[in-house]
């Protein structure tokens, strides 16, 4: 929690400059309201006390991985660090709400590409701290835990410093294993914070739709056992059993070979790899850790991985990296990963 440290040079001067911003608009306001006072020709009119009205829904408040905010009122200035919070947005229809995104890692949803555009981009992968005060949010939407990395000075308890409300992907609270139904309340979450609660249901139904008729179709096939393949050459750096995606793999109808893994990512070896014989490879794509192309290049050229069944049948599906995580895509990666696990099934 915040513990009252003082702030850096940066923070204090750019708090200054907004008060004194603040104190001009309010002086503006106050001689617009008084010249229209004074012109006013009799009848009833509603003072500024009417703009201090009850927003209906509000205040929400919301405990997110421990640390309680009370919204009097829909944040205004959104920052998102990393792509699936800024589609999870747009897809709720918050684009005027967004000053400025960060970290976009794979190709944008073609629906969504016009308006994620048009949101400043303030850093090809996480801002400073600094950088993101200097758009002035009045909240941090996170996609990963390094969005509010301490060491890079940019916890949560240096924003709430600056005054500055924060919010973390559900995904990274570390407590358990994420599942779909987190990817729902998350949507729904967001929705009751920017008081679009029905917009946040329309989008669940559409997404809860999808993914019950794909984990239908496969639901009678045996599970095919899959290893992710995040990243990596000495190890290899694939998605644990706290993951979405292995909840992802098993609605598809498939294992993930390591959901024994403790944690959200981690390392195994590929003496593990070649011990658990996947079927399929998920390939995460994602910018910044190779293409996809010379991922599979390099697991076929493994002579201890020749056989393995995935590579011995070159059995990979490419995921965006987006398409795991707690957001709008991961409903429509059960249906891609179902698909290619049991094509049968959608002839």
């Amino acid at each position: 929690m915040y513990n009252g440290m003082s702030h850096s040079p940066q923070v204090s001067s750019l708090r200054r400059a907004r008060t004194l911003r603040a104190t001009a608009a309010a002086a503006a306001l106050a001689a617009v309201l008084l010249t229209a006072g004074c012109g006013s020709s009799g009848g009833t009119t509603r003072g500024p006390e009417a703009a201090a009205a009850p927003i209906e829904g509000f205040p929400v408040t919301v405990d997110n991985c421990g640390v309680k905010t009370t919204y009097e009122e829909p944040p205004a200035r959104v920052v998102t660090v990393h792509q699936h919070p800024a589609e999870l947005m747009l897809a709720l229809g918050l684009r005027s709400r967004m000053v400025g995104t960060a970290f976009p890692d794979s190709a944008v949803l073609p629906e969504l590409k016009q308006d994620f555009e048009a949101v400043p981009e303030l850093a090809e992968r996480e801002p400073s701290f600094e950088t993101v005060l200097d758009a002035e949010p009045d909240l941090v939407y996170g996609g990963y835990g390094s969005a509010f990395d301490e060491k890079e000075g940019r916890s949560r308890e240096a924003f709430a410093g600056a005054g500055i409300n924060t919010y973390l992907n559900r995904e990274y609270c570390g407590k358990k294993q994420v599942t779909m139904e987190d990817t729902y309340e998350e949507i729904r979450t967001i929705g009751r914070i920017f008081g679009v609660p029905g917009r946040a249901e329309e989008l669940v139904s559409g997404l809860r739709g999808d993914v019950d008729r794909a984990a239908s179709a496969v639901g009678d096939e045996p599970e095919v056992p899959v290893f992710v393949y995040d990243s990596g050459d000495k190890s290899a750096f694939t998605a644990g059993g706290k993951s979405l995606g292995t909840e992802l793999i098993r609605l598809a109808g498939g294992r993930n070979v390591f959901a024994d893994l403790d944690d959200v990512f981690g390392d195994v070896s590929w003496e593990q790899v070649v011990d658990r014989r996947p079927e399929v490879i998920a390939i995460y794509d994602y910018a910044g850790a190779g293409s996809v192309g010379q991922k599979k290049k390099f697991l076929l050229s493994q002579p201890a991985l020749a056989d393995v069944p995935a590579v011995k049948n070159e059995r990979f599906v490419v995921l965006p990296l987006t398409a795991t995580l707690v957001g709008i895509r991961s409903a429509y990666a059960v249906g891609d990963l179902a698909g290619a696990l049991h094509p049968g099934s959608f002839r």
